[in-house]
């Protein structure tokens, strides 16, 4: 609500929805003269202005999303799901932000998938990526009801994710809720293994990743690497077959390491919360560019 209030070009507020009667965002809203419900879903549909809202966020859980979904598709909305239902196409606005952009449901991954992919994206550009492993690390106090029930479903789809726009032929995620005090911001951290024993391949790794993380903190300011790009040897001693897909032709010779910083932008939660700035900043960026084509002529 509120980026779209200070930063959107082509958006306005139409509502905001919740289920609590007492929550501190609908109370916020309220003081912004935004129209607001706690009657969730329909709540929304009850409201005089529904006729005239073309795009919802959901950032509810995995499973209200599909509920969600079958109540409002038929209605012509369209949707923009925060959570890892993944019933639309995965969206990483870096990576592949118009080939979806007609899609009725766009899913925006998690977190992790939305700091991450794009550094495995960045690397598969320039040599396939045999395996991708990722770790978000967030401030356990920034994980509430909603991604607490939906770790299974975040390894699940950040890992097909991985693989089906980062185009690395098997993916892993790993997320961590770090309980550390004072919180700490989120943290992600990226591994590669790839076939590039050329000194000049590393280069364009480096470069291509670096180009990456510009990309996304044009919408995501608080995006950041922690420190210089590792590429390094795999050890003969240290077989990594077992990582590879079945079937899996590749032979790697290096492994790729990025670690990534994400610090919100403190526009409501606080700036530890990096794990959902960056998910709101993907997902206005997507709305964004669907309601900047409403607007241009076909």
């Amino acid at each position: 609500m509120i980026k779209v209030i200070r930063h959107s070009k082509h958006l306005e507020m139409g509502a905001m929805v919740g289920i609590d009667p007492a929550s501190d965002g609908l109370a916020r809203a309220a003081r912004l003269k935004v129209p607001t419900t706690h009657e969730g879903v329909e709540g929304l549909m009850a409201m005089p202005g529904f006729s005239d809202i073309k795009i919802i966020f959901d950032a509810t859980s995995a499973k209200a999303h599909v509920d969600n979904h079958a109540k409002l598709a038929p209605l012509g909305k369209r949707l923009i799901d925060l959570t890892p239902a993944a019933i639309g196409p995965f969206v990483v606005p870096a990576v592949n932000l118009d080939e979806h952009i007609d899609a009725p449901n766009v899913n925006m991954v998690t977190c992790g998938g939305q700091a991450t992919i794009p550094i495995v994206a960045a690397v598969s550009r320039v040599v396939p990526v045999a395996y991708a492993e990722i770790v978000a690390s967030i401030a356990s106090r920034s994980a509430g009801p909603g991604t607490r029930a939906n770790i299974d479903e975040f390894t699940e789809t950040t890992s097909h994710a991985i693989q089906t726009v980062a185009n690395a032929e098997r993916g892993k995620a790993v997320i961590i809720l770090n309980p550390a005090e004072p919180p700490l911001i989120m943290r992600d951290t990226v591994f590669c293994l790839v076939e590039a024993e050329d000194v000049a391949t590393h280069e364009r790794i480096r470069s291509s990743v670096a180009k990456m993380v510009g990309d996304v903190a044009a919408y995501v300011p608080g995006y950041r690497l922690k420190q210089a790009v590792q590429i390094d040897p795999i050890p003969e001693d240290q077989p990594v077959h077992t990582l590879l897909a079945s079937g899996s032709k590749s032979r790697p010779t290096h492994r790729v390491s990025v670690f990534l910083e994400v610090e919100g932008a403190a526009h409501y939660l606080p700036a530890y919360a990096g794990n959902l700035d960056i998910m709101t900043s993907a997902g206005l960026q997507v709305a964004e560019r669907i309601a900047q084509q409403e607007e241009s002529p076909r």
